[in-house]
């Protein structure tokens, strides 16, 4: 009697610190998660488009139901939208609403990794540690508070990698696998390669576990082609390149340059053995190669992480300094172990993670890669539970309160220095600037908006909840700019533009000027500023 008891303490025990790890996740996400920080221009795309549905039956260009979202000509994954449609059915169309489904989805990745852990180890401390370093990653965290695609289709990869392992035990969940893969693939662009590289791995690694279950192996592929035909036959179409052509590395003409001064350099410039050594395969793959290690240096993961402001906080990587020692500490023990099965799961997905991200010129990608924090998190858990066994009490102390300062120090920077550091990095002063001029629309002819910052014209509809109906009649998409993106020039009274204010100032007496502080002087007739978090200029109006 004793022992069973003891184990059902155990279990009872396991569970309540499942719960209070996922609670401190949950809350580390949820924290002022309607305010800060702000809403950037693709959130705004992903709620106006819902409520354009919602309005009309039709998305901000008049496409009814579709997978994908043509938004600025990027055409967005669609089943985010879709997603979150019933919150800003019943709360509105506002930031809150737009972001705490994705919130929610993402934080469940946390139950996710524990499972996944324990399906793959059989070890619940190990597990439990997967999910408390997930609960504070800086990495999941930051795309977890707002409406990043990207954070949900991690949790359908992380789920749908338990649920395919579980199916080992009960067969029925391979037909769950497929449906969660699926999902992932109609969420965000990079889970279109990462996820049938995580099959891969998972048909090579488990294949002998699915011999004896050939029937529902066979209803799980029919299930995949049905569910997937509606995306394949839409990437057949505008959504198939539209991604590609603008952010790919064959998109960078630095590249194809190169190789004709490389050629210039030989004597014979059209030789074989000239085309043999310089061509696009060649070099396109060197970049390739690159891209793809370069999300594993120190200073992507644990210095300064993404070049992009919006992808980080300021001083940090995309993890913490103390995840160098267990990783390291993590990589010696899988090594020891001489990369038994379960664990060439997680180090396959370490080494595709990147994979999608790398085939974009910018690189590293922390974005694009946000996939890769699941293998890495797993591994660094492992180091902290192998040290655990290792050093002494006091030890283990010192470094429990080294992951204390650790984690108070990215939540500093996070809370108190990022938007001050990283002023653009959000477009912070739209919702404030909007309310303004709401109150001018009806006064004015025409009212100028800078379109310094990224596409105006979709936070102005987000926040304004101008009718889409109205919306769709009148716009017009301009041509793709050199990264393949479109936007909307104007819409009601409203014209964004580059703001030349010694050129227009005086043009009409019967307009607003909105421009930053690089464009609009500070001795024009400003009537109305406002400011970024750190105290300086975003806006300057000017009445004309």
């Amino acid at each position: 009697m004793g022992q069973p008891l003891l184990w059902q303490f155990m279990i009872k025990k396991y569970n309540l610190l499942l719960v209070g790890i996922f609670a401190l996740g949950l809350v580390l996400r949820l924290y002022q998660l309607g305010n800060y920080p702000a809403l950037n221009a693709d959130e705004a795309a992903l709620g106006y488009n819902a409520y354009s549905l919602l309005e009309t039956g039709k998305d901000e260009h008049g496409n009814s139901w579709p997978i994908h979202f043509q938004s600025f000509n990027d055409y967005k994954p669609g089943l985010t939208v879709y997603l979150i449609l019933p919150f800003v059915k019943l709360f509105g169309l506002n930031i809150w609403s737009v972001r705490i489904f994705p919130m929610f989805l993402s934080s469940l990745t946390i139950l996710a990794i524990y499972y996944l852990v324990q399906e793959l180890f059989s070890n619940r401390r190990f597990s439990l540690l997967s999910a408390l370093f997930l609960s504070i990653s800086p990495w999941h965290i930051h795309f977890s508070r707002g409406a990043w695609e990207v954070s949900i289709a991690t949790f359908f990869m992380t789920f749908g990698m338990w649920s395919f392992l579980r199916a080992r035990s009960s067969p029925k969940l391979y037909l769950l696998s497929v449906l969660v893969f699926a999902a992932s693939l109609y969420t965000y662009h990079s889970a279109r390669l990462v996820t049938p590289l995580l099959g891969l791995g998972l048909l090579v690694f488990q294949y002998k576990n699915m011999l004896n279950d050939k029937a529902i192996i066979g209803l799980s592929i029919g299930l995949g082609i049905i569910v997937l035909t509606p995306l394949i036959l839409d990437l057949m179409g505008p959504a198939g390149i539209s991604r590609a052509s603008g952010v790919g590395i064959t998109a960078d003409m630095g590249t194809v340059s190169r190789i004709n001064e490389q050629r210039g350099e030989h004597a014979n410039q059209d030789g074989l053995w000239t085309k043999a050594l310089h061509n696009k395969l060649v070099n396109f793959g060197l970049v390739f190669t690159k891209n793809w290690s370069d999300h594993y240096w120190g200073e992507f993961l644990f210095n300064s992480g993404d070049e992009i402001q919006r992808n980080k906080v300021p001083e940090m990587g995309q993890m913490y300094i103390f995840d160098i020692i267990f990783i390291l500490i993590g990589f010696a023990g899988i090594v020891k172990l001489k990369v038994k099965n379960n664990w060439k799961l997680v180090i396959w997905w370490l080494i595709v993670a990147p994979v999608a991200s790398a085939l974009t010129f910018q690189s590293p990608h922390a974005l694009r890669a946000h996939n890769m924090v699941i293998p890495m998190v797993i591994i660094s858990a492992y180091g902290f539970s192998v040290m655990m066994n290792r050093i002494h009490r006091v030890g283990l102390i010192l470094f429990i309160v080294l992951i204390v300062l650790g984690v108070s120090r990215y939540l500093h920077l996070y809370w108190v220095h990022t938007a001050k550091a990283y002023p653009y990095s959000s477009q912070y002063g739209v919702s404030e600037l909007v309310g303004y001029l709401s109150g001018k629309t009806g006064e004015y002819k025409k009212i100028l908006v800078t379109d310094r910052y990224d596409q105006p014209y979709i936070l102005f509809l987000f926040y304004s909840k101008f009718p889409p109906e109205k919306f769709q009649q009148e716009h017009v998409l301009t041509d793709r700019d050199r990264f393949g993106f479109s936007t909307v020039r104007e819409f009601g009274n409203y014209h964004f533009e580059r703001i030349d204010f010694e050129k227009i100032r005086g043009s009409s007496s019967d307009s607003l000027i909105v421009g930053t502080s690089k464009e609009i002087p500070s001795d024009a007739n400003i009537v109305k500023t406002i400011a970024f978090p750190n105290g300086e200029d975003a806006f300057r109006v000017v009445e004309n």
